[in-house]
């Protein structure tokens, strides 16, 4: 949320409509419910803003405060909490029908590592020349793969042929 979106989202001194308001002070002690007039001079006396916080509240809640501080904390709030929001990636691992057991054991870790930082991994086994007439091949692959992931990962789209590869996609297992 930009700092315009704030500004938008509250009233602040003459553009506040009640007639009278419930009053916090600068030092966020309630002074009461007072007349509107009244809210807006003692929050000039402070050498501040009177800020709506709460408009639907009965009568609404003000704030005297420094209205460009509390943007800059609140812009920096939505930041923090949009930093936070971490969005899964899809992270891919090619193979192949005769990739061998270290090999296949290297790219295990890769998958459990993936998964453990809470991103989907599409694993891809690639058929080269004549091996598309064995797909089982594909499966003594994914087999080990499956096993190793079984208790943190979840097979989100099974594995499928698709032209001259074969796809699958696990996903972490979401804690409840």
């Amino acid at each position: 949320m930009g700092s315009k979106d704030l500004k938008r989202k509250y009233r602040v001194n003459d553009r506040i409509r009640a007639k009278e308001v419930r009053l916090i002070g600068p030092d966020g002690k309630q002074i009461g419910i007072v007349p509107l007039s009244e809210a807006l001079r003692k929050a000039e006396d402070f050498g501040l803003d009177l800020v709506e916080v709460a408009p639907n509240a009965k009568p609404p809640v003000c704030k005297i405060m420094d209205f460009g501080e509390f943007l800059y904390q609140e812009a920096k709030k939505a930041k923090e909490a949009k930093k936070k929001q971490s969005q899964p990636e899809l992270k891919e691992i090619k193979l192949s029908p005769k990739t061998e057991k270290h090999d296949l054991d290297v790219k295990i870790k890769h998958i459990l590592r993936f998964l453990n930082d809470k991103n989907k991994v599409k694993v891809r086994i690639v058929f080269k020349g004549r091996e598309l007439a064995h797909p089982e091949m594909a499966e003594r692959v994914l087999q080990p793969i499956f096993e190793a992931v079984k208790d943190i990962a979840q097979v989100e789209k099974p594995p499928k042929l698709e032209g001259r590869q074969m796809v699958t996609i696990l996903a972490p297992k979401s804690k409840k």
